[in-house]
């Protein structure tokens, strides 16, 4: 009988059912739920994000807060259909302190990026893309197994010793830190760096 696991769709889910109990590191015990990658299971083109904000922790799923609206913003600018795409993040867990009664964002520290390796080390090898953008340097530390310098290397791809290449670029939430036309002025050179996918995956565009 053939075994259900084998399709990536199904795999990706009981990848999801078993980090819902993840304990490998203490992220899980203020968070609400783990928020676990979306996307197409055959999708040839994964983003990675830092880690999920207050909206994600709440809906259980990646980017659908200030940053994931931005970005998809990106990706309507682009034509490419985020349904396309698998959109998922380093680290599984919501880091944060409280400020008054709100919840701001901490970033994860080394060692809680390493406790969560192993589950997008697993997407990847379920997906198997044949690209990957890292956005931001969580998510570049945790492609590439080594400190990566955003900003020396923004807009460049990096190959992984896999051999799947990662482009590196700017996390959305950088962008929303600037104001006006600072922010306009950004956001189009942010756009040009995903631009560069089109070297490595032809996207078909909405």
């Amino acid at each position: 009988m053939r075994d259900p696991l084998r399709s990536p769709a199904a795999r990706l889910q009981a990848l999801a059912d078993e980090a819902a109990g993840c304990r490998r590191c203490p992220l899980w015990q203020p968070a609400t739920q783990t928020v676990w990658g979306q996307g197409a299971a055959g999708a040839a083109l994964v983003l990675v994000g830092e880690q999920p904000g207050d909206k994600e922790d709440l809906a259980g799923r990646p980017f659908v807060g200030p940053a994931g609206q931005l970005l998809d913003k990106a990706l309507q600018r682009l034509g490419w259909p985020r349904d396309a795409l698998y959109i998922t993040n380093a680290v599984k867990h919501f880091k944060f302190e409280w400020r008054g009664t709100r919840r701001r964002h901490k970033t994860p520290a080394q060692r809680e990026a390493e406790a969560c390796l192993h589950w997008l080390e697993q997407e990847l090898a379920t997906l198997r893309p044949q690209a990957a953008v890292a956005l931001g340097a969580t998510a570049a530390r945790s492609l590439m197994h080594r400190a990566v310098p955003v900003m020396a290397h923004r807009g460049q791809w990096l190959a992984r010793g896999d051999g799947l290449p990662v482009l590196v670029t700017l996390h959305p939430s950088a962008l929303l830190r600037l104001r006006g036309g600072e922010r306009a002025m950004a956001f189009e050179r942010w756009l040009d760096d995903l631009r560069a996918v089109q070297q490595k995956v032809p996207l078909a565009t909405a």
